[in-house]
């Protein structure tokens, strides 16, 4: 029975680092956490420099970046629903 409370425990608690490491929603970032949290987002594109940039601009803004390399951006409303003047999504 130890055993499994212990699994359970260990499954949980890395559940929870890896959503504080990677996403979390809006807000669970602080400006300084930004730049490493983008430099993962981006690190799969080809145009990592426009990547980067706004990334990094739509952070600094929700304090939140998705999970992952691309989408998941429901994780993130505020980044989500950034637009350009033509209506396209800001944030990668």
């Amino acid at each position: 029975m130890t055993k499994f409370v212990c699994a359970i425990f260990l499954i949980f608690a890395m559940a929870s680092v890896t959503q504080i490491a990677y996403g979390g929603g809006e807000g669970s970032l602080t400006p300084a956490q930004c730049p490493s949290a983008c430099d993962y987002r981006c690190s799969k594109t080809q145009h990592k420099k426009a990547c980067l940039y706004f990334c990094n601009y739509c952070c600094q803004r929700c304090l939140c970046v998705p999970s992952g390399t691309y989408g998941n951006k429901e994780e993130c409303p505020c980044y989500n629903n950034m637009k350009t003047k033509r209506g396209t999504p800001k944030c990668p």
